[in-house]
């Protein structure tokens, strides 16, 4: 008895959608994205606003609406439809203010706006096409013509409300062993607003792991390696260098290694570039921390990191199923 050979059922090919990879398994959106990293820094921006008062919420903000209007005032200059509403340049606002102190006056703030959306994103044409980090681009650019302002700190009191704040200095600026990790780590600490709490720090940035809007491999490489190096100098000369756990607690560190290192556009595509990236920044800060002339590195680090993304990127990408490296002398 023969059995009849079925027949192949092919699909529609009208229905087919044939496209190169990545392939997205659902549709995320820019507003969707931007949105959910606020979301994820919302431990972090109540841990700042409660430890500074309304002083942090000012210049929260006035950085949000500068980087807003100045975004926008770009658009309508340069004849560009609206963004605003994709939630980038309120994501930036709230990142800049970040990187400010409580006590920073009103007019760094708008000009710290400016300098992100327009300095360092629009003239390069808008989300996307940025090489650096919009808002590092403005801290730098505010500590290079204002290092007074920059690097004066307010002491933060739980629950206040006044504006005016005392001065004291941030845990890096401390002799070794003056430094106490409990408060680091809750954010009991002098320095700018999102170098207060660690631990909210780090809820936000479990956030962004599990919702997989940033590659891990950065924040692991970028602390570990700042672990590390730090760890050996501090055995080496304890009485000199402070403990690891300070260099990872304080400063911009951990903001800078989950909110700012991570940036979808100014960080590698491949995981083996993220290593890379990761291990460069980490490196990079620890060296300005041990022996620059200023206590922290992050920015600097980052920055220079970002113009050797496509370099890291050329030379970690996969190399496509069945390529073959052409003969010598084809074009």
């Amino acid at each position: 008895m023969s059995e009849e050979t079925p027949s192949i059922q092919l699909p529609d090919p009208a229905k087919l959608v044939v496209s190169n990879s990545p392939h997205m398994r659902d549709k995320p959106t820019i507003n969707k994205i931007m949105f959910t990293v606020v979301a994820a820094m919302a431990p972090a921006l109540i841990a700042a606003v409660l430890f500074f008062g309304l002083a942090a919420l000012e210049v929260l903000a006035l950085c949000t609406v500068s980087c807003v209007l100045a975004e926008e005032g770009w658009n309508k200059l340069m004849k560009r439809p609206s963004t605003w509403k994709d939630g980038s340049a309120i994501l930036s606002g709230l990142l800049l203010g970040m990187n400010l102190n409580a006590g920073a006056p009103w007019w760094i703030c708008v000009l710290g706006g400016f300098l992100a959306m327009i300095l360092g994103k629009q003239l390069y044409g808008g989300l996307g096409y940025n090489p650096f980090n919009p808002v590092l681009v403005a801290r730098v650019g505010l500590l290079i013509g204002f290092p007074g302002i920059m690097t004066t700190w307010d002491k933060p009191e739980l629950g206040a409300m006044a504006i005016d704040g005392v001065t004291a200095a941030t845990p890096l600026g401390l002799a070794p062993g003056e430094t106490f990790v409990q408060d680091m780590l809750l954010g009991n600490v002098g320095g700018c607003l999102g170098e207060t709490s660690a631990l909210a720090l780090l809820v936000g940035g479990a956030v962004l792991i599990a919702c997989k809007l940033i590659k891990w491999e950065v924040p692991l490489a970028f602390i570990g390696t700042v672990f590390v190096i730090t760890g050996i100098a501090h055995v080496m000369h304890p009485e000199v260098y402070h403990s690891p756990f300070v260099h990872v607690l304080s400063g911009g560190l951990l903001l800078g290694a989950f909110f700012m290192a991570t940036d979808m556009v100014t960080s590698p595509m491949t995981h083996k570039g993220a290593w890379i990236f990761g291990f460069g920044c980490g490196l990079i800060t620890s060296l300005i921390r041990l022996w620059g002339s200023y206590p922290e590195g992050v920015s600097f680090a980052i920055l220079f990191m970002n113009a050797l993304v496509p370099l890291i990127d050329r030379s970690t990408i996969r190399k496509p199923f069945g390529y073959t490296a052409p003969a010598k002398g084809e074009a």
